[in-house]
């Protein structure tokens, strides 16, 4: 009797010591009080947002209680419900004890995690030694997790790391109590034991193996699901897609993705026939290709047998058919979101992709300052090989972080050299914007200030406005003064220094008041539309964009040269400006220009496109303007309806406008206005899609739009300088006030022969 007793309680201590130590019935991690709640949950914040990041956010219901703790007064109440929350999703809870000595021990997570997978989870760090060293993990069973030979490293199916990126620190915050996130791989299914260790720098481990954890893993199977995906037409084609489990968590996991899949948001793009490995489960699938088409949705049951999903895509819109293409003259393939150092940019191969999943047709890959001298390779002055027609990518520059930069970054399109005379990198170039422009245009190159909102930044939201901007930024700052300048073209004719501005992706008002001021002043500079994918936005490549009539063919000298010419609308890609014309003059044609022997009556039309969900978005619709997205349709929502305003304008102001159903149907739409002095008219969706002007010239009479405009100017090239005179080296000072003082002149000319206000 005491013998089977003695066995029975033996067997069950074994599996009770078993099970504590492999995780199979891990016990709750030990409570943390008398601690100050404020900078607890201004890091939980962070961690919140960092799990959002990763594709593995916390349930409504989670963040609901977490909130809850930040309004209650009584800090050890606020530090109990925290510790409710994240406890149960710790896979590890560490203790650095005075001596900096570290101790782990299991946590309550579920130990489940992906085949060919990363799975995300927190460590709780009780830190009782105030450490600001970086939390560190390894483990013996960790190696090279993609080499899928068990002879080679049968005991290496492990890849672990901590996550220490932005939002979160890379360091500890030395508070009593903290949350991090550590990221687990899998290269294999079923069962598997490791063995963790966790430091904060030589000699933490504690003594005994303290700091080790030894943990017993379910790995689940992956499974193959292969896409049929087809478009509008039943060709095959690639899409985006938004893959999520019941839970809200994306697949396949954000964290650790590898190109060209982007770890900075949550979409893959897949082509007809290409795969992802996802396990047992039900998992809810959105996918579309760019803003020209519907966002769909599936609900698709994994199980062990491989699976075939069609994805059928639906258009609402394709402008395309109408001779307008798609293009967005900015985005990077390094930098930004991609990676922190040089080589580990992204190649086009890789950037083409997103492209076809978004239905760019147009795509600028810019060279740019901390990947120059490693992505300068890639450099042909032709179309990339990668280009499928019509979609097609080449690389170009961007004046960013070198050379000119400090008076406002520029786009550099359609080069012939990608680097001036005198080196082959990025250290010798111009510091004054307007030198850069010649060195361009020379070439015959088409050229204009990037993300030109910044440095501009006003509090006004009306158009035109006469508050004086800062003019302290990176956008259209030396604009105000290389405008006036005419430069050498490839042929030695004289040529507009700058030929667009890029919007879009800053601050509409910012954007355009200052060309508005400028086309004001009798300038033609047109507009384009960029996303500066990944750095603005990090979201997808197309955000902003430029559609440009193309006659034949589309080709990437033929649609900068379109940008060139003006003969484009810029969009967000959800309402559309077709054919824009006044009287029989389209858009971009002619010089843009209509002659008027006196002043008349003039009509203006285009055919017209918006497409609004039925319901509308209040995170969108009440946004400050300066918060991102900058441009967007739903920003034009009249009220709770689903009609936005179309816009005719003249000289910068709203002259007359229409309401239009956004039901994705064209439309025409026409305007009648009067025209009694030279001037310049467009259309606009605000904040949405813009048209470039076309020019009426009355008796031949210059454009003289406003007086204020060209004292606004005046003024604003004083200011610029101010800001940027000690960015210019002294081998250009003389060019640089040279190029000022003609700017001044010519602004106190056009003032003077302006007859009104």
């Amino acid at each position: 009797m005491k013998t089977g007793f003695l066995s029975l309680l033996l067997t069950f201590t074994f599996w009770w010591v078993l099970g504590v130590v492999s995780g199979v019935c891990a016990g709750e991690l030990p409570r943390i009080d008398d601690v100050d709640y404020q900078p607890v949950g201004v890091h939980v914040r962070r961690l919140i947002d960092a799990l959002e990041a990763l594709g593995r956010p916390l349930s409504q219901q989670q963040v609901d209680r977490l909130q809850e703790a930040s309004r209650t007064e009584d800090d050890d109440e606020a530090i109990r419900i925290v510790q409710d929350v994240l406890d149960p999703l710790c896979l590890v809870g560490v203790t650095i004890n005075p001596e900096s000595r570290v101790k782990a021990v299991p946590g309550p997570a579920s130990r489940q995690v992906v085949q060919n997978g990363w799975t995300v989870f927190l460590v709780k760090v009780q830190n009782d030694a105030g450490v600001t060293a970086p939390l560190g993990v390894d483990s013996d069973e960790s190696g090279p997790v993609w080499n899928k030979s068990r002879q080679e490293g049968r005991n290496r199916w492990l890849g672990v790391a901590m996550f220490d990126q932005r939002p979160l620190a890379e360091s500890l915050s030395g508070l009593p109590l903290e949350y991090r996130i550590v990221q687990v791989y899998s290269r294999d299914a079923g069962k598997r034991a490791a063995v963790l260790n966790f430091n904060v720098g030589q000699g933490s481990q504690d003594l005994g193996f303290r700091s080790d954890v030894l943990l017993t893993f379910d790995c689940r199977p992956a499974t193959p699901v292969t896409f049929r995906v087809r478009d509008e037409n039943g060709e095959p084609s690639v899409a985006s897609l938004v893959i999520r489990d019941d839970q809200g968590r994306v697949y396949p996991a954000q964290s650790k993705r590898l190109a060209p899949d982007f770890h900075f948001h949550p979409q893959v793009y897949r082509a007809d026939g290409e795969k992802v490995e996802l396990p047992e489960g039900e998992y809810q699938m959105h996918f579309g290709r760019g803003p020209e088409y519907l966002v769909k949705h599936r609900t698709v049951r994994v199980e062990r047998n491989p699976v075939e999903v069609a994805l059928q895509l639906e258009r609402w819109i394709d402008p395309s058919t109408m001779g307008w293409w798609s293009g967005d003259h900015h985005i990077h393939a390094a930098g930004c979101a991609h990676y922190s150092e040089p080589t580990k940019g992204v190649h086009a191969d890789d950037m083409i992709r997103h492209c076809l999943g978004e239905d760019l047709k147009i795509g600028a890959n810019l060279t740019w300052g901390p990947c120059f001298d490693y992505q300068k390779q890639f450099f042909t002055g032709r179309v990339d090989p990668v280009s499928q027609y019509p979609y097609l990518l080449r690389y170009d520059v961007e004046v960013s972080g070198f050379g000119s930069h400090q008076s406002g970054h520029l786009c550099l399109l359609r080069l012939t050299r990608q680097i001036p005379e005198g080196g082959d990198s990025k250290h010798h170039w111009p510091t004054l914007c307007l030198n850069t422009l010649r060195w361009a245009k020379k070439q015959g190159a088409v050229v204009g200030p990037a993300h030109s909102g910044w440095g501009l930044a006003v509090d006004s939201q009306e158009l035109p406005n006469f508050e004086l901007p800062p003019f302290d930024g990176i956008g259209a700052n030396e604009y105000i003064v290389d405008v006036t300048h005419q430069v050498q073209g490839p042929d030695g004719e004289p040529v507009p220094a700058v030929d667009f501005l890029s919007t879009v992706d800053t601050p509409y008002p910012w954007e355009l008041n200052i060309w508005y001021h400028t086309l004001n002043c009798g300038f033609r500079t047109r507009i384009s539309g960029e996303t500066d994918f990944p750095c603005i936005y990090g979201e997808r490549v197309g955000l902003g964009r430029a559609y440009v009539r193309v006659d034949g063919p589309l080709t990437y000298n033929k649609w900068c040269e379109g940008v060139r010419q003006g003969r484009a609308y810029v969009s967000d890609g959800y309402s559309h400006l077709i054919g824009f014309k006044v009287e029989d003059v389209p858009v971009g044609v002619g010089r843009s220009k209509l002659q008027l022997e006196a002043p008349a009556a003039v009509v203006a039309s285009a055919r017209v496109a918006a497409r609004l969900d039925e319901e509308p978005r209040a995170d969108l619709q009440n946004l400050p303007v300066d918060r991102k997205p900058y441009w967007h349709l739903e920003r034009a929502r009249v009220g709770d309806s689903r009609e936005v305003l179309v816009e005719l304008i003249v000289n910068g102001y709203s002259v007359a406008e229409k309401r239009i159903v956004a039901d994705g149907s064209l439309q025409d739409i026409s305007f009648e206005t009067q025209i009694d002095r030279s001037g310049w008219i467009a259309m606009r969706i605000l904040p949405s899609s813009h048209t470039n002007p076309i020019f009426v010239v009355v008796n031949d009479a210059p454009v003289r739009a406003s007086r204020r405009s060209a004292q606004w100017c005046l003024e604003g090239v004083d200011r610029c300088w101010s800001q940027k005179e000690r960015f210019i080296a002294d081998a250009e000072m003389d060019d640089a006030l040279a190029a000022y003082e003609h700017a001044r002149q010519v602004y106190r000319r056009i003032r003077d022969e302006s007859a009104v206000d």
